[in-house]
């Protein structure tokens, strides 16, 4: 009976926790498709490791470091392709479902921020981690995790507010 209620913890865990991944997921990968692996390789990490599925900051690193791992296998299989036909690997842009004109301008406020930045602010924002999971997902300090969300909503003022 107890791993019953165990196994239905990480159900609704995982049900509260995956859209907020998978947008941060979203950074970095070409896809949704690929996001939605990201986010369920890390809970199965997560699963098979025994990790407490409250640990949202070591859940966070765990997405970044599979994405960052996807990339890194897409950028080499690229490159051996690009060098197979002479040609240069693609660059890989974040991409959000937009619904609206607003949203299209957030996505393009977004998208001309600092990667470092950008991260920061969809962790703390969409995905409302505090600094100190964030800083402890990013191997940052809190300091520098709250200082790039800063600069981050300044830049955002200043796009949507020009003087």
């Amino acid at each position: 009976m107890e791993n019953v209620a165990i196994h239905e913890d990480w159900r609704s865990r995982f049900s509260e926790l995956a859209p907020g991944l998978l947008l941060f997921a979203r950074q970095w990968v070409r896809s949704r498709a690929d996001a939605e692996d990201i986010v369920q390789e890390a809970f199965v990490r997560f699963w098979r490791r025994n990790h407490a599925i409250t640990n949202r900051a070591l859940l966070y690193a765990t997405v970044r470091s599979i994405a960052l791992d996807l990339i890194r296998r897409d950028s080499r299989r690229a490159r051996r392709e690009a060098e197979a036909v002479s040609e240069s690997a693609q660059v890989v842009e974040p991409e959000f479902e937009l619904v609206d004109e607003a949203q299209s301008a957030l996505a393009a406020a977004l998208d001309r921020l600092p990667h470092d930045q950008r991260e920061v602010l969809v962790m703390k924002i969409w995905n409302e981690l505090t600094f100190a999971e964030i800083a402890s997902a990013l191997g940052i300090s809190q300091n520098t995790a709250a200082s790039r969300y800063r600069y981050a909503l300044a830049a955002l003022k200043k796009i949507f507010q020009p003087q």
